[in-house]
Parts: C-alpha cells; structure tokens; sequence
C-alpha cells in the first residue's frame, strides 16, 4: 500500500510538471502575441485582425473591379499597328510613301495614308471596321497595311 502511494505521488508530481512546462509555453506565447501591440488583451488583438481582414478584402475587391475596368477599356485602345512603305508613282524614287494601319482588340480603326509625289504629300484617313473599310474602298496597299496589324498582335 505503501508503494502504492508513492507511485502515485510520482505521478502526480510528472504530471504537475508537464502541465506546468505547457502553462509556461503558452503563456509566453501569449505574451509574444500581444507585446508588440498597445492592446491589453488576446481578444482585442483578434478583434482588430478581423476587422483589418475585412477591411483589406474590400480593398481587394475594389481593386478587382477597377483592374476588371481597365481591361474592358483596355480592349478598345490601339493594340495593333501595320506599316507599309511603298512607291505609288513610278517617277519618284524610293519607297516615301506609307500606309500606318491602327487597330483596336476588335480589328477597328483607321488607316492613314501618305502619298509622297514631287508636287508634295498628301495625307488621306479612312474608317476601320472588323478590318474592312466602313466607308471607302481600301486599296491593295491599304489592306496589306491591315493584314500586318492583324497578325501583329
């Protein structure tokens, strides 16, 4: 019986031990936590990492919206370019004259021409559409220039 007693006082004492070194740990771990705030409790460090969680989530969303809208616009903005150079008048040398194709996402547009000669430079514009020409005939020159937008995306 004597035995007996004196086992279980040990394992009382082991057992007092460890939930000592465990209250020790935890407390200096909740000590760890809240040292470095003006806060007093546990509580109010959680309650105010909620409330910074919340608040950056809408933050977040805010931001997912703006990007989402500067995508959508983003697709109407020239995205595409085609330069051609060439020669329309066989009594000029060189290549001086250009075609500059400027597309959107969407193959729409203008194409600006510059037609070089002796007597001086003339500068047409025409409206783009799905990458034809909305209100005037495109020449071979013009759609070469829009071929080469298209591609070069």
């Amino acid at each position: 019986m004597f035995v007996f007693l004196f086992v279980l006082i040990g394992i009382l004492i082991v057992w007092i031990a460890v939930l000592t070194f465990f209250f020790w740990s935890l407390s200096a771990h909740y000590n760890n936590l809240v040292k470095t705030t003006n806060k007093k409790t546990l509580q109010t460090v959680l309650d105010s990492l909620i409330t910074e969680i919340q608040l950056a989530k809408k933050d977040i969303a805010n931001l997912s919206k703006t990007c989402d809208t500067i995508v959508e616009e983003g697709r109407l903005h020239i995205q595409k370019i085609g330069l051609l150079r060439f020669n329309p008048f066989k009594e000029t040398g060189g290549d001086q004259s250009f075609i500059l194709a400027l597309l959107d996402e969407n193959d729409n547009g203008v194409v600006l021409s510059g037609l070089y000669s002796r007597a001086g430079m003339r500068w047409y514009a025409k409206k783009i559409r799905k990458g034809q020409g909305q209100d005037h005939n495109l020449s071979e020159e013009e759609k070469e220039a829009i071929r080469q937008a298209m591609v070069a995306k």
